[in-house]
């Protein structure tokens, strides 16, 4: 009978080492091969949004938000690639600078937030979306981001500038004359977030801007504007577990895909 049970059992083990390395590949290039967002951040440098009384809180943010994703900081991703541009600009379709992941690596908040104030003063005269979309489309192709989820961070009040458009500020068909087909087909996924806009601005953004595949995520400026009040004194940034949760929750949402 043992050398019964031997036999049977050399098989049987044989056997189930080879179904935990099946299941191990069938597993681990799902994991493995997972696609990491490129991630576009753009900051409002107009004196509007300086105006607003938000530019202020909303660079400390973008310093904290930099920092968590590029040291994957309670559960945040680190982007596969990272570029950081105005949206503003003293003239139409002004070119802009992409300030890239390598700016920013190794650095510590106090660093990038002093990093961003001086490459976004709040001297901008306009708000134009539009060319900051086109610049967004531009280097996805060329560095060949296209298979990546794409992710588009933008801090401002959302109200985009009437002062040579010919039409009158705050109308519908200001916010209709916001263009995001250059993004509609970047990626499977490409989802635009717009933070510290006003809940009348946000439903303009979702009522009016045309869209098909890009999805839209708006977080009131209001909620915006207490992030402060989810860190706790005295504790480093890898313990600020209440922190990074309601960025999570509140700011990096998963967006369901918008139905076409």
């Amino acid at each position: 009978m043992k050398q019964v049970r031997s036999t049977l059992t050399v098989p049987l083990i044989s056997i189930a080492i080879l179904l935990a390395v099946i299941a191990g590949c069938s597993m681990q290039p799902s994991e493995q091969h997972k696609p990491r967002t490129t991630l576009f951040i753009g900051v409002d440098a107009s004196g509007s949004f300086k105006n607003s009384g938000y530019y202020d809180n909303a660079l400390t943010f973008l310093a904290h938000y930099i920092y968590g994703h590029l040291n994957e900081l309670g559960g945040l991703e680190k982007p596969k690639m990272l570029f950081v541009a105005s949206v503003g600009g003293k003239s139409r379709s002004e070119p802009k600078t992409f300030h890239p992941i390598h700016d920013f690596e190794g650095k510590n908040i106090a660093q990038i937030e002093a990093d961003l104030r001086n490459w976004f003063p709040p001297s901008d005269t306009l708000t134009d979306f539009n060319p900051f979309f086109h610049e967004v489309a531009r280097i996805t192709k060329e560095r060949n981001l296209v298979l990546s989820p794409i992710t588009l961070m933008i801090v401002t009040d959302g109200i985009p500038d009437a002062t040579t458009s010919g039409v009158k500020a705050g109308s519908r068909a200001l916010y209709e004359q916001i263009n995001l087909s250059p993004l509609e087909y970047l990626s499977r996924n490409v989802t635009l977030r717009l933070a510290y806009v006003s809940p009348k601005v946000g439903d303009q953004w979702r009522t009016h801007v045309p869209r098909k595949r890009v999805r839209l995520w708006t977080v009131d400026a209001e909620v915006m504007k207490g992030w402060k009040d989810k860190l706790q004194p005295g504790v480093d940034e890898g313990r600020q577990d209440r922190f990074w949760k309601w960025l999570r929750d509140n700011v990096d949402f998963r967006v369901r895909a918008n139905k076409v």
